[in-house]
């Protein structure tokens, strides 16, 4: 019940024993309810006082315990954790020098929050391509860089209504196998590349140049052959050699 919000395994079962009954227990009583150790008790509930989330009493020299009522410990949890997310808003983050390596990342929520991050630090240029329902969720935040005077391109695949012009739109044959990818880059000094390996996101983030030069050229690739796709389509598809040539690329 508590362990996704910091607490040991045993906390948890000892606040889900007290919240689970409609009387105070005292440790024998826990024990029994929530099978933790009776030598580790002890040490439990003293933490568990300690954090607030038990009440104690003595009754004729028993002690009683009981839990801090649900609600209460909602708002508890919830005030403390923006609490804590406050503090590590306000962490001073020190300035480093151009780091070239190359670091991965896993988790599609991990990957868009450092996207999202990346997006919200760009100060002179954005480079982005993926999706257009993957795009979405970044299009406000998008919008607000160009209106701020952030030069702003996109490569979508699938249709996109936004307000920045510098679109190029794919809309794919429907006998194209396409894979699902993200390229961010951003004021020509970072880029963040991000695909779909065993059904699984992964990413990289780096500020090497030669990296950031090679996937700059990769969007700017993907958006010429977009553009002359749309443009000529019907005269490529006739020639056969260029046809071929075509269906081994990325889409």
């Amino acid at each position: 019940m508590l362990q996704q919000f910091g607490f040991t395994q045993y906390e948890s079962q000892v606040y889900q024993s007290l919240i689970t009954v409609d009387q105070p227990l005292d440790a024998t009583g826990i024990v029994k309810s929530s099978t933790v150790p009776r030598s580790k008790v002890y040490e439990v509930l003293h933490r568990l006082i300690e954090k607030g989330m038990i009440l104690e009493t003595t009754v004729e020299k028993k002690r009683l315990y009981t839990a801090l009522p649900i609600e209460a410990t909602i708002k508890k949890l919830k005030t403390e954790f923006e609490s804590n997310l406050e503090v590590l808003r306000n962490t001073q983050i020190k300035k480093t020098p151009s780091d070239d390596r190359v670091w991965t990342l896993k988790d599609n929520q991990s990957i868009q929050s450092m996207l999202n991050e990346l997006i919200q630090l760009a100060q002179h240029s954005i480079y982005i391509s993926g999706w257009a329902d993957d795009l979405t969720t970044y299009l406000p935040l998008l919008e607000s860089k160009y209106q701020a005077g952030i030069d702003v391109s996109i490569h979508v695949v699938g249709k996109l209504s936004t307000s920045i012009p510098a679109v190029s739109t794919l809309i794919p044959d429907s006998n194209a196998i396409l894979e699902r990818s993200r390229i961010l880059i951003v004021d020509k000094q970072e880029i963040l590349f991000a695909g779909i390996e065993d059904s699984k996101w992964q990413a990289i983030r780096t500020q090497s140049n030669p990296l950031v030069k090679f996937f700059t050229e990769f969007f700017y690739h993907d958006v010429a052959l977009t553009e002359i796709t749309q443009k000529y389509k019907d005269t490529i598809m006739e020639d056969g050699d260029i046809r071929n040539v075509l269906l081994k690329l990325r889409y």
